[in-house]
């Protein structure tokens, strides 16, 4: 009580509005990057062919984009999962409790 509380109140209020406009952007940024980051371990695999120029590679490298393409099919549920839940988290903090 007094000073103190004013003061704090002062700093945390702007401190507590800038926590919640940022989690969702650092979401979506998380969820952007992930999802990037895939298409460019695809896309340097893919140019180990052209690199390479050699039947044995390229049917390696195919057989590993495949792999990885399956495995990013996996991340992209499992990403879409922690999307809904983090966004259902960050609403529910939001709410007001009565």
């Amino acid at each position: 009580t007094g000073a103190g509380a004013v003061v704090m109140a002062f700093i945390m209020t702007p401190v507590e509005i800038i926590g919640k406009i940022v989690k969702p952007f650092a979401l979506c940024l998380r969820l952007f990057a992930n999802m990037t980051a895939g298409h460019f371990v695809i896309l340097s695999l893919l140019g180990l062919i052209f690199l390479f120029a050699n039947w044995f590679i390229a049917g390696g490298t195919v057989a590993f984009v495949l792999f990885m393409m399956c495995l990013e099919l996996l991340v992209a549920f499992l990403q879409a999962y922690i999307f809904a839940l983090l966004t259902s988290v960050f609403i529910g903090l939001m709410q007001h409790e009565h």
